[in-house]
């Protein structure tokens, strides 16, 4: 069977705006037509829709049902060329999926799953090496014996988050027993629905660990079918509580960082610990990192590119990480420049407060800044403003850019200085 006729890349789930376009490259490399195919489980058919591109086929199959996968992949088995996923709510899916692709380099199902859960994630940090992670313990439900353990284990202030959910949504802080009763109430009561919302098959479950005071970095790696470990530059991260909000999701990421070679290097070694700790391999991964003093810790890691990447990396640096993310697996040496032409961020924007939007000033202006690249707006006028640690989406994502760093940085000032998200109060 000649070369050529490995010609299929899958993508699981979902696959982003302008994936197919990103793959032209690879279709250069290799000197034939590359072929799209999106495997959705039937039982999340609205996420069918999301996915669907041109020149991509879309099929559906019961995921709940391995023989159902199998028949759906059969057709194509002799021409697949590589298989992937790029969302986290969905890795339990990738990993049902790849016990039938078993002729293509992927991780196995065990490190997905393990990637996909903080506290499995967690446990395996700590049998690697314990220094690399902060203290954490499992709460499975909102009763006095569970609390306890908590601050006994973990102590006060702790952070409060569920095990296998992304973007920052129902992360807490807590500093007494007090806000500890009240969190725990209110997160178990809206994690069920949110799982629903979402279609995902896992009981909910929640985490408590160590808060640790610090500088957030993440950083997204190449990982080949022997270990070996490709990375991208370090993305600075500010999170809302640097920002005065009482919420953790990453409001601003700023590519590349400004630090010392040395540092990097550390950053490095402890990030490939935690990818080798997880078994991780033939993947993408994309790992937060918090530097203490000089010391860095693993926030957690995950077997799938972090949000924005694709589009900072690209601005940044020219790297396709799409493509990246393929040639890992395929397996052919990611693409890393060795230079970046200039500096790239992306801003989350949440209004100051929840309720019903009644004002979005300055949003329009935002155009006309030198650095300004691209913005999707997510809220309109009328729409609930929800915090991330509530659930809630942000009102707009922007990305800059610009070849001079404190040019960049007077335009994220501008910004800031120029946005307003008037809410509508609350009646008491």
């Amino acid at each position: 069977m000649s070369k050529k006729s490995k010609n299929i890349v899958v993508f699981v789930m979902s696959l982003p705006a302008g994936t197919v376009e990103q793959l032209a490259e690879l279709e250069r490399i290799l000197g034939y037509k590359i072929e799209v195919l999106l495997l959705v489980d039937s039982r999340t058919k609205k996420q069918a829709s999301e996915g669907t591109a041109k020149n991509c086929t879309v099929l559906t199959c019961d995921f709940s049902k391995p023989e159902k996968i199998a028949e759906t992949l059969l057709p194509f088995q002799d021409r697949l060329l590589a298989i992937t996923c790029r969302s986290e709510k969905s890795m339990p899916r990738f990993a049902a999926v790849l016990p039938h692709v078993p002729y293509l380099r992927t991780p196995t199902t065990e490190s997905l799953l393990w990637a996909s859960d903080k506290l499995s994630m967690r446990k395996r940090f700590a049998v690697y090496d314990k220094k690399i992670t902060p203290t954490f313990t499992v709460i499975t439900k909102n009763s006095v014996e569970d609390r306890e353990k908590a601050i006994k284990k973990v102590g006060f202030p702790m952070i409060i988050k569920p095990t296998n959910l992304a973007a920052s949504l129902f992360v807490t802080v807590c500093f007494h027993e007090e806000e500890l009763e009240k969190t725990l109430r209110t997160t178990f009561r809206k994690l069920r629905k949110a799982y629903e919302a979402d279609g995902r098959d896992e009981s909910p479950r929640v985490i408590a660990e160590e808060y640790m005071e610090g500088d957030l970095y993440s950083i997204d790696s190449y990982v080949d079918s022997r270990g070996h470990v490709h990375h991208c530059p370090l993305v600075k991260q500010v999170t809302a509580k640097q920002r005065g909000h009482e919420d953790f999701y990453n409001y601003l990421q700023i590519t590349p960082t400004g630090l010392k070679g040395t540092t990097i290097a550390r950053a490095h070694s402890v990030t490939e610990a935690g990818i080798h700790s997880l078994g991780l391999r033939s993947t993408i991964v994309h790992s937060e990192l918090m530097k203490v003093d000089d010391e860095w810790k693993i926030v957690e890691i995950g077997a799938r590119m972090g949000g924005f990447r694709h589009t900072l990396h690209e601005l940044s640096c020219g790297i396709n990480h799409t493509l990246n993310d393929v040639l890992i697996r395929i397996p052919k040496k990611p693409r890393i420049p060795k230079k970046c032409q200039g500096y790239a961020c992306a801003m989350k924007w949440f209004a100051g407060k929840e309720g019903i939007i009644t004002e979005m000033k300055g949003i329009k202006r935002i155009e006309q800044l030198e650095s300004f690249n691209s913005i999707k707006i997510n809220k309109k006028i009328g729409d609930k403003a929800v915090f991330a640690r509530n659930g809630g989406r942000s009102v707009f994502n922007l990305f800059l850019y610009n070849a001079d760093r404190s040019r960049l940085l007077a335009d994220i000032r501008r910004v800031e200085k120029m946005v307003d998200v008037k809410v509508a109060s609350r009646k008491k």
